[in-house]
């Protein structure tokens, strides 16, 4: 996992004192600076945007930054990458959850207890396929097939869902049946 200091980025982008993140200008200038750095990063990398050192952040900004950035990520524009959010506090997670909602989105957040929960909008189907993924980290179309008695192929259609959204990875593992995908936690 790759972490991204945003006390640091709005540091360097806008030069001021403040650890809030608030007004659209500011989250574009900081959401352009994420994009560039992103693209980047190599194949497969799961990029922390660490909100830890961050007071607030205001619903315009949550949008420019988090709900844009989402939603090219789920378009493709960034490649096989991946954004979880990381060292939120509840106002934090409040604000980007709605903005999120808003434009039916969803990321992985990281709360300071470091369990992982989806923040935004996911239809309930795919939150039931997510939660066995976040307990055991990982599991094979089968394997949930098996958990929540589904037919294979719905399973499958769901846990590529998940992937298309960019909430889980998703690896080609040899077994002795031959190759599988393996669904993985972030």
């Amino acid at each position: 996992m790759i972490k991204y200091d945003l006390y640091k980025l709005l540091k360097d982008e806008l030069g001021n004192g403040s650890s809030d993140l608030v007004t659209r200008p500011s989250g574009n200038k900081i959401r352009e600076r994420i994009e560039k750095d992103i693209t980047k990063e190599k194949d497969g990398a799961v990029v922390a945007l660490d909100f830890s050192k961050i007071g607030i952040i205001d619903f315009s900004c949550a949008d420019e930054i988090v709900a844009k950035l989402v939603s090219r990520l789920v378009s493709g524009e960034y490649g096989d990458r991946y954004i979880i959010l990381t060292g939120l506090n509840e106002n934090q997670k409040e604000n980007i959850e709605v903005a999120l909602e808003r434009k039916d989105l969803a990321v992985m957040g990281e709360m300071g207890n470091k369990t992982q929960s989806l923040i935004g909008n996911l239809d309930n189907y795919l939150k039931q396929t997510l939660n066995p993924i976040l307990d055991k980290g990982q599991i094979t179309a089968k394997e949930l097939s098996d958990a929540l008695t589904l037919p294979a192929n719905t399973s499958g259609t769901r846990l590529l869902n998940l992937y298309k959204k960019r909430l889980v990875k998703r690896t080609e593992n040899m077994r002795e049946s031959g190759r599988v995908w393996v669904y993985e936690q972030l």
